[in-house]
């Protein structure tokens, strides 16, 4: 019987053994966990680089419709003023005061007797400034704006020679209360004011007359 002996079988046995090993275990996996792990960090970290670059790109994109936005508010408000004046210039042409007009119903407006010697009229405005709108700091209300406005005023003034020497002012005066257009304009509540009237005076023909004042004070218009 043939008797086989095995030299290298002591080799073969501490190579087994060292492939066997525990801690050579450990470091191999220690070695590829870590390579795991810096694959990780590395594809993280590249994802965080995209990521923030699309957080940068959507500032930018942010910021720009801010900007836009902001020239749009600004021009709806040029627009909104502009808008505001043309409607307050069309109001005022619309109801603006007209001498014509007086004019014409004085004409149709006559007394026997009665010369109308001088008519004025005056014509104020008076501006009211802007108010801006106000925060409540305790009630955080908001009051809002009021944009600026004007008062118009107007009196008519009416002097007059009454060449009867008394009572036909006092129709004149009537007959100007009773004027569908003075009627129209001055109200219920503003009536024609007799402010002046002088005693009799003798003409140089001989006559007495007197002379007289009559006003018409339009109501106030704020627009």
């Amino acid at each position: 019987m043939a008797i086989h002996i095995n030299l290298l079988a002591e080799s073969q046995a501490l190579e087994d053994m060292r492939r066997r090993d525990p801690v050579k275990r450990a470091i191999w996996i220690g070695g590829i966990v870590g390579a795991l792990v810096l694959a990780w960090s590395g594809y993280l970290q590249a994802k965080a680089m995209v990521v923030r670059g699309e957080v940068s790109r959507l500032e930018a994109q942010a910021k720009a419709r801010e900007t836009a936005y902001k020239q749009i508010r600004e021009h709806e408000k040029k627009l909104e003023a502009a808008n505001h004046k043309l409607f307050s210039l069309q109001r005022l042409a619309a109801n603006r005061f007209l001498n014509g007009t007086v004019l014409d119903a004085l004409q149709h407006t006559t007394v026997d007797d009665v010369q109308l010697m001088h008519l004025k009229i005056a014509n104020d405005y008076e501006p009211i400034a802007e108010i801006k709108a106000k925060t409540n700091a305790t009630t955080l209300q908001v009051t809002p704006a009021k944009p600026p406005k004007v008062t118009e005023k107007i009196i008519v003034t009416l002097d007059g020679k009454d060449n009867s020497g008394d009572q036909q002012v006092i129709k004149f005066k009537e007959a100007i209360g009773d004027c569908s257009y003075f009627q129209s304009v001055l109200g219920k509540t503003n009536e024609v004011r007799m402010t002046n009237i002088q005693p009799p005076q003798t003409g140089t023909d001989g006559k007495n007359f007197r002379l007289f004042t009559l006003e018409c004070k339009y109501p106030e218009r704020t627009r």
